[in-house]
């Protein structure tokens, strides 16, 4: 796991069942301001879920709430 993927998922993890944007991701884990690189966040996320889901394609710990961004935490 890279640091940066390590950064986002402790991140995450302490902020259980809370929404962040990718935005919000991006300014925390890259500490920049302006203008967010969405497909920075997605990848990184999208790394993370491989090395962390049981099913990367249906994940049960970082999920995307659509519209909004993700959050870390099972459904109810």
């Amino acid at each position: 796991m890279s640091a940066k993927e390590l950064h986002l998922l402790l991140y995450l993890a302490e902020h259980p069942k809370r929404v962040f944007s990718v935005g919000q991701l991006y300014e925390r884990i890259w500490r920049l301001d302006g203008m967010s690189d969405e497909r920075t966040v997605m990848v990184h996320i999208h790394h993370l879920r491989r090395k962390i889901e049981p099913d990367p394609a249906n994940p049960s710990y970082i999920l995307t709430i659509r519209g909004f961004g993700y959050k870390f935490g099972m459904e109810p």
